[in-house]
């Protein structure tokens, strides 16, 4: 028996039914809204379009979703579809929320252009003070500024200008201001939260962070403000945990600020898997750019380092210190007195600026600026006003440990180069001379022998032998002199190093003879005189067997 093919009559009641029950199925637009989840309301919004049940102001809604999560691109497209099926006047809003978007995408002419066509009001007031702001207009600028009333959106316009210029103090004097008025704009305890961060103050920024959190803390922007906070406060282990816990539980709705956190785990992981991450978010994320620059400086990729930072033009103090930073690797390792010179134009702008030089990164500025002018009273100055904040820091422990024996803090000196663990900088030759000298000059020269035969032969080597030889002289550990210049000799027969080693033999043998040197070391002096073709040598060593004779001393 063949079964029919043809299709049962539906029952028009019953299909009706079944669409109203679909459509009480569907979640409600606001649900979306009261739950920020802006990616699920634009999902809604798409499926009702393009079922036929588009709700009044689709593309409005979508446009208004799409910029909260940061897709500005679709948000610019939703408005442009707007403005292309209506020219009227009614539709003139939208030219502003265009320019929203452009202004966003980095389109600063365009954006000007196209809110310039939509209706004059505060919102296109603000909008045009912020692109005075990028295109660097400080004419219009200030004739913008003149224009802000004394309204809430427009005083927070002016709090966040204030914040992008570094004005992190009068940012928080406006945000405090309303919310002493009204407790509930929640969101300003994040701005505030913000500027403290900035100011360097992480345990403030922190607290009030924590009011925002408590009420939203699933946000993305607050958590990775905790995130870098712990970065600040603790270590990049802290800080990732904070992160990870977001980009395992986020919703959707935050993709907006993937490539945030993305770009904030290569620096919490102290550069690991910068190379895969950074180059892509040069133009989308600026700290990215400043972020690469060091991690090339710290593999020692001086060249890539400087490609990166020679077109950028300083607005931002950390930008002005990286410039300084390069400049002054660039100048020391070509010898560079005209890259050293802007290095320490660089450090001085930022060190001597009235917002920062009260700050951590300002006094270290200074100390960079003075060290590079070889005034390192004043280094010390600056470094021990904030070594607190830097015990373990091994880069500030060798800059402090140097500066402390240029001015012939030797003990100190000695102390702060052993507290760096870095083996890169243990193995550095301006650490290992540094080091044997202070160790020579805190009467341990025997040390200082000891880092020379563990470092392998190279030039640097010959170096650290050569001034092992000569501090030893000078500060009569006329012993571990005579070793050097005798190796030296051997190396190289210049008459200078025998000249050097002659007088260290007779300086020991002295101590010797005084007390101050074991007998038993005679043995070895002898021993050093013996690899000496010369009759000085031998005449030496005929005085030398002689006294040991008297003295009952087994040679």
């Amino acid at each position: 028996m063949l079964l029919s093919r043809t299709k049962a009559a539906e029952d028009p009641a019953k299909k009706k039914e079944l669409q109203e029950k679909q459509k009480k199925k569907l979640p409600e637009l606001e649900d979306f809204l009261n739950k920020r989840d802006y990616s699920g309301a634009i999902a809604l919004l798409e499926f009702l379009r393009n079922t036929g049940q588009a709700l009044p102001n689709t593309e409005l809604w979508i446009g208004f979703c799409a910029f909260h999560i940061g897709d500005y691109a679709k948000a610019k497209h939703e408005y442009e579809k707007i403005l292309e099926k209506d020219k009227s006047k009614s539709v003139g809003e939208v030219f502003t929320f265009l320019s929203c978007c452009l202004f966003m995408l980095g389109m600063y002419k365009k954006a000007e252009e196209v809110v310039l066509k939509g209706p004059k009001n505060s919102l296109q007031t603000r909008i045009l003070f912020h692109i005075a702001h990028k295109m660097n207009d400080e004419d219009r600028l200030m004739a913008l500024h003149q224009q802000l009333q004394d309204v809430l959106p427009d005083q927070l316009c002016l709090a966040s200008m204030h914040y992008m210029r570094n004005h992190y103090q009068e940012a928080i004097d406006i945000y405090k201001r309303y919310l002493l008025e009204n407790r509930q704009f929640l969101a300003l305890n994040i701005y505030v939260a913000l500027c403290y961060y900035k100011l360097d103050y992480y345990d403030i920024s922190q607290e009030v962070l924590a009011v925002y959190l408590q009420h939203f803390p699933d946000s993305a922007i607050g958590i990775n403000l905790k995130a870098c906070n712990h970065y600040r406060l603790y270590n990049g282990k802290a800080a990732e945990m904070e992160l990870k816990n977001l980009l395992e539980n986020a919703s959707l709705s935050f993709s907006f600020a993937k490539d945030l956190f993305k770009h904030n785990l290569v620096v919490f992981q102290n550069g690991e898997g910068a190379l895969q991450v950074l180059p892509s978010l040069v133009d989308v994320i600026p700290e990215a750019r400043l972020n690469l620059v060091i991690y090339y400086l710290r593999q020692g990729n001086i060249a890539d380092a400087y490609d990166l930072m020679k077109d950028v033009d300083p607005s931002q103090p950390n930008e002005y210190i990286l410039k300084g930073v390069v400049n002054a690797a660039v100048g020391q390792d070509q010898n560079s007195k005209e890259n050293l010179k802007m290095a320490q134009q660089y450090f001085q702008l930022v060190g001597g600026s009235a917002s920062d030089c009260d700050t951590i990164a300002g006094r270290q500025c200074m100390a960079s600026y003075f060290f590079l002018i070889r005034h390192f009273e004043d280094v010390l100055v600056y470094l021990n006003s904030i070594k607190s904040y830097f015990y373990n820091d091994d880069i500030f422990n060798f800059n402090y440990a140097q500066a402390q024996a240029a001015v012939g803090s030797f003990k100190d000196a000695e102390q702060s180069f052993l507290l760096i663990e870095t083996e890169k900088f243990k193995y550095d030759y301006v650490y290992l001379s540094w080091l044997a000298r202070c160790y020579i000059r805190n009467n341990k020269a025997r040390f200082a022998w000891e880092l020379y035969l563990k470092l392998e032969q190279s030039t640097d080597s010959f170096n650290l032998l050569q001034l092992i030889a000569n501090d030893c002289y000078k500060m009569g550990h006329f012993y571990y002199a005579a070793r050097a210049f005798d190796l030296m000799e051997r190396m190289d027969p210049n008459p200078e190093y025998w000249e050097g080693k002659r007088g260290a033999c007779a300086g020991a043998f002295q101590l010797i003879i005084a007390g101050h040197e074991p007998r038993e070391t005679l043995r070895e002096i002898l021993l050093l005189l013996n690899h000496t073709n010369s009759p000085q040598a031998d005449t030496m060593v005929k005085v030398m067997r002689k006294w040991a004779r008297d003295n009952k001393i087994n040679v």
